[in-house]
This record gives C-alpha cells, structure tokens and sequence, in this order.
C-alpha cells in the first residue's frame, strides 16, 4: 500500500485535532481510501502548544520549511489562520509541487485567485473544505455533488457565534451585549475583539468562497455588502419578529439573477420564518440551503467550529488527495473558472421586502408624512402595527412596517430622509426579510 506522508503547519486547536485524528483513524483511512496516511512532521514555534501532546516529540519542528521541503511529505496541511507567514507558506508548498489543504477562510477570500492559479501552474491540488462551515459538507457538494446544477442561491448561517448570541436574545429575553458577555463566558466568542464575528466579516469571507465555488468568478471582498449583528440588531427587534412570525438570523445570502446572470452577493441580519429549515436552526450551529436548477433545495446543517468538526473535513480532503495520490490520477482543478466574469449586484441595485421600525411622534399626522416620504421613494408598505410606548424615547411610538419587495438605495434613501424628520424620534431600524 502506498504512503502518502502528511505534514502540518501550526499546532493549535484544529491542528492539534487534526494530528489526533489521523493518528487514531490510520488504519480506518488506509481502508477507505486505499493509501497509507501517514504523520511525519508538524511544524510549531510555541513550545507551549506542543507540551502535554500526546504526538511524538520527534516530529515537531520550528521550520516549515523542514515540512514544504521534505521530499516525504506530499500533502501540506495549513492551520496557522491569517494571510502574513500563512500565504507565503502555502504559496511555498505550492510551488515545491506540494498538495495543500487548508481553513483559511480569510487566505481564500483574499488571495483565492492567486492561489488557485498557482496550484494550477505547478500541478499541486488545493483543498479547503474546512474554511466554511467545520464539518459541513458545503464545498464538496458544490464542487461535486451539484456540479450539474446552475446554483440559484445560496442561503446560509455560516458564524455559530451570531448564531448563538440570536438565539440566546430571543430565549432567554437578554440584550445583544448580555448575549455577547455570555459567549464569551462560554468560550463562543473572542474576548479582546469579537469584531470579525459580530460585525460580519467572518461570514463575508465565507460567502466569498462559496461565490467563486458556484459561479467560477472570485468576487472582491470590497464588493460585498456586509452588516453584523452589533448595532443591527436588538431585543425589540428580536421580539417583534418573533411576534410576526420570523426570527433573525445574520445570513450570507448569493443569489444569479435569470434575466442577465448578475451575482447578488451579501451578509446582514434576515428575518427568516420560524417554521423554515434555517429558521430552526439554532445555537451554534451552521447551516446551508443550495438551490440548484435540478436538484432544487438541498440543506447542509451541522456544527461549524471546533476541533473535531473542523479537524473532520480537513481530513476529509487530505483523505481525497491521497486516494488519488494511490490511483496515480492528476491534480483537480481547484476552482473551475467561469469564461466571462460575473457581475456581482451593486448594493442599491438588491431588491427585498423588508422589516422597518420607527420611533414616531405619538401625536396626528406622523404617520402621514413617513407614508408621504416612503410614497416619493417608491417604496410601498405592506402591512404596519403600532407597538408599546418605548421608554427611552418618551412621547414616541414603535412603529413596525413590512414592505412589499424594494430596492435598497430606495428603502435607505426613504429611512434617510424620515430621520430628519420632526416626528422621528431615533434612527429607523431596517433589515431583509427571506421567505
């Protein structure tokens, strides 16, 4: 039976799994795949990680040069996070004709193109399964499973800590900064900077990935409209939601228009049905819905994070390389690409319905001149309720309005102007809904 010799770069949490597991599973994976996988070097420069392993001393080094150039080695697994030292590295592994894989969703988000065309020029595959969604399946089933479809959209929860401070909102009744302090009590949520979860950007790099995976074309991360849940959203909102029949959601959503084949791309906070598949997904856990012109609706759903589903699928994928490392196949093609770029959607140009809520002067003819101004923007309300008396906005009542499908620059334009309106008494709140 053929070795295949496996190296590591970076030994934290899902290197550590994934080390683990590939000792422990050896002889399950040589069964599966037919090859030989095989540990021979990890790659770590904090001694502190590497006390108390339960792996061999004597395959740890602090060069990765020792794991990218060791003639032995045919995969390159990266697990140092980031695009400094971890870019150059996977770049070198590349180029020393080294098979990659890699959770570098930023990595990929950033420099996918580069990356993939390098691989391309030197024969290498690259593997990344594990950088959207842990131990989804996301990225093999479009890159495979649904390689016949033309996907319609994409819907997915893909940060399982907004996914749990939502939840935590809505069942135990607490504002977004209790929910925080508590997911970070529980390990779900940096302590020093959770910007890259609550702000949005974590999922954006996600939904990049997925955007080139469907639709051949990397996107540029400026392109992609991106809202978090910090300051977006808040537990009136949570409730009347609820209230109405949805939950919210931070969503990555892409959708091909049919008319001229433009990618709408982004990430915000979403009012979802509370009966849908998403709608129920709660926690921390992750889920996708695809929609393929003939597969229809297919929903991937499981954990998104931590060290085994992670240390999972990037074993998934060293499994696929060396299965056709023992077959003696050639490299896959990373990301096919498309032959005319796609037009990704420009942010005013997303069409909606949405959920608004108003702080309006409780007193006649407020809601007559906020209808006159959504009126002159072309926006038309589908439905509009009057909500307590919030107390720190005395004299003011909650106004909560469904919208019937809009624009965006227009629902923004129309919530600009009823700002500065006498009768507003705060900046309107709005966010999508998705049936």
């Amino acid at each position: 039976m053929k070795q295949i010799g496996i190296g590591i770069l970076g030994f934290g949490t899902i290197g550590a799994g994934v080390a683990e597991g590939l000792l422990k599973n050896r002889a399950l994976i040589a069964e599966r795949t037919g090859a030989d996988v095989v540990l021979r070097k990890i790659a770590e420069i904090d001694e502190t990680k590497i006390q108390g392993s339960q792996v061999s001393r004597e395959i740890f080094t602090g060069d990765a040069a020792e794991v990218y150039n060791n003639p032995d080695i045919d995969v390159v697994v990266e697990l140092i996070g980031g695009t400094g030292i971890a870019k150059k590295l996977v770049c070198d592994a590349l180029k020393a004709g080294k098979s990659v894989v890699t959770a570098n969703k930023k990595l990929l988000a950033e420099y996918g193109a580069e990356i993939f065309t390098l691989a391309a020029k030197h024969g290498a595959d690259i593997y990344f399964g594990a950088a959207v969604g842990g131990a989804i399946p996301i990225i093999r089933s479009l890159r495979d499973g649904l390689a016949g479809n033309r996907i319609e959209s994409i819907h997915a929860i893909l940060n399982g800590t907004c996914n749990f401070i939502l939840t935590a909102m809505e069942k135990d009744g607490i504002s977004f900064d209790e929910a925080l302090v508590n997911a970070q009590n529980l390990g779900f949520a940096e302590k020093e900077n959770p910007s890259l979860d609550v702000d949005g950007f974590d999922t954006q790099h996600k939904a990049a990935i997925l955007a080139t995976i469907a639709y051949g074309s990397a996107p540029a991360l400026n392109d992609l409209p991106v809202e978090g849940i910090r300051g977006h959203v808040e537990a009136d909102d949570i409730k009347y939601a609820s209230d109405l029949g949805y939950r919210i959601k931070l969503l990555a959503i892409i959708k091909q228009s049919d008319e001229n084949g433009e990618v709408e791309i982004r990430v915000a906070p979403t009012l979802v049905p509370k009966d849908s598949m998403l709608g129920s997904v709660s926690g921390v856990f992750n889920a996708a819905m695809v929609k393929g012109d003939l597969s229809d609706k297919t929903l991937y759903y499981g954990r998104g994070a931590g060290r085994y589903p992670t240390a999972s699928t990037v074993i998934g994928d060293i499994s696929d390389i060396a299965r056709r490392i023992a077959s003696g196949a050639t490299a896959r093609v990373a990301v096919p690409q498309a032959a005319n770029p796609v037009r990704i959607k420009k942010w005013g140009e997303i069409t909606s319905r949405f959920y608004l809520r108003l702080a309006l002067a409780d007193k006649p003819g407020a809601l007559a001149a906020t209808a006159g101004v959504f009126g002159k923007h072309s926006v038309s309300i589908a439905a509009a309720m009057q909500k307590d008396l919030p107390e720190h906005t005395p004299g003011h009542a909650t106004i909560v309005m469904l919208t019937h499908p809009a624009k965006q620059a227009d629902i923004d334009a129309a919530l600009a102007e009823i700002e500065k309106l006498d009768c507003c008494g705060g900046k309107p709140r709005r966010m999508g809904i998705e049936e």
